[in-house]
């Protein structure tokens, strides 16, 4: 199994990587502008979901594949980034019906597609991709074997990390979204600037990563 030194190394690195906002953390401060707490938590746990989907593709060595393809890389990140496009265009959209989400007036957004849009997000994020593919099997001590096991293991400390760092971000930023929820010209200040952020997180993804 993993050793006491690398498991806390690795958990090191990987709160360095968690605290540094990225398309999950924009993503979850998006969703609890746009929609409230309730919508920012159930985003957190299907893109923690979702990264552990990728976790698990580089336990049984599909993520090598994605690490070493330019061209699958750049297909699941131009997707990643397409996706967050349309969901800031359509909170964009909507950010003047948002008054009534709050009042419980219209149709709300249901938990399980808010799940399905976090989930989205965290399985297509090219900084956790590019972290599990070339960073994780580093802190696996091959001679111990059960190497799928160590790479499980070790992503669920990385999940563990980022759930309570992301969750802090949400709830942080729903916190602030409920004053603005008090005049509807300020909760479409919101709903604007949640949509615009997730159109400008998913340009940002779209033009960084890797440069091979």
């Amino acid at each position: 199994m993993v050793s006491t030194d690398r498991l806390l190394a690795f958990a090191a690195m990987s709160f360095l990587l968690i605290v540094i906002p990225g398309p999950s953390v924009l993503f979850v401060i998006g969703r609890a502008l746009a929609q409230g707490r309730r919508a920012a938590l159930t985003t957190v746990v299907g893109n923690t979901l979702g990264a552990y989907v990728l976790i698990v593709a580089v336990a049984f060595g599909v993520g090598s594949v994605v690490e070493r393809s330019v061209l699958v890389f750049t297909v699941l990140k131009l997707a990643g980034a397409a996706y967050l496009v349309f969901l800031g265009v359509k909170a964009w959209r909507g950010r003047g019906s948002l008054g009534a989400a709050v009042t419980g007036v219209g149709a709300a957004q249901s938990g399980l597609r808010t799940f399905w849009e976090g989930f989205a997000v965290g399985v297509t994020n090219p900084k956790t991709i590019v972290f599990f593919a070339a960073v994780l099997p580093q802190f696996v001590d091959r001679g111990q074997g059960h190497v799928a096991v160590q790479m499980l293991l070790l992503g669920l400390v990385f999940n563990i990390i980022a759930v309570a760092s992301d969750m802090v971000w949400g709830l942080v930023a729903a916190t602030g979204r409920d004053w603005f929820a008090r005049s509807p010209q300020r909760l479409s200040l919101v709903g604007g600037i949640g949509g615009l952020t997730m159109i400008g997180l998913g340009v940002t993804v779209a033009v960084t990563g890797r440069k091979d």
